[in-house]
C-alpha cells in the first residue's frame, strides 16, 4: 500500500525565506510560515545546515554584547560554531551528511 506523500515547498528548509532577518536586525518566521503544516520541520531543516550555524553565532554576539555572557564564553562558543561549519563544509565537499 502506498502513502500519499506531500512534496515541500519552493522555500522549504531555505534559512532566508523561513527564517529572515528583520528591519530591527533580529530574525523571525514570516506569518504565511504559521499556517504551513511543515513549518516544524521546515526551520529544523534550514537550521541544520551552515546558515543555521551562522544564526547561533548570531545569538552569541547579541548576547555578549548585551553581557549575558563573558569575553571566554563567547570565545568558546564561538571556536565550536566554527569548528562545526568548517567540519560541515568539508562534509559537503564530500558529499556526506553529518552523522
Amino acid at each position: 500500500m502506498t502513502e500519499g506523500k506531500k512534496t515541500h515547498p519552493y522555500c522549504f528548509g531555505k534559512l532566508e525565506c523561513v527564517f529572515p532577518m528583520g528591519k530591527d536586525d533580529m530574525r523571525s518566521s514570516p506569518e504565511s510560515c504559521f499556517y504551513c503544516i511543515f513549518k516544524t520541520e521546515c526551520l529544523r531543516s534550514a537550521m541544520r545546515d551552515a546558515d543555521g550555524l551562522k544564526v547561533r553565532e548570531e545569538s552569541v554576539d547579541r548576547a555578549y554584547e548585551s553581557r549575558m555572557i563573558g569575553f571566554f564564553e563567547r570565545w568558546s562558543r564561538k571556536k565550536d560554531l566554527r569548528r562545526r561549519m568548517k567540519k560541515q563544509g568539508d562534509n559537503e565537499k564530500i558529499g556526506r551528511e553529518d552523522p
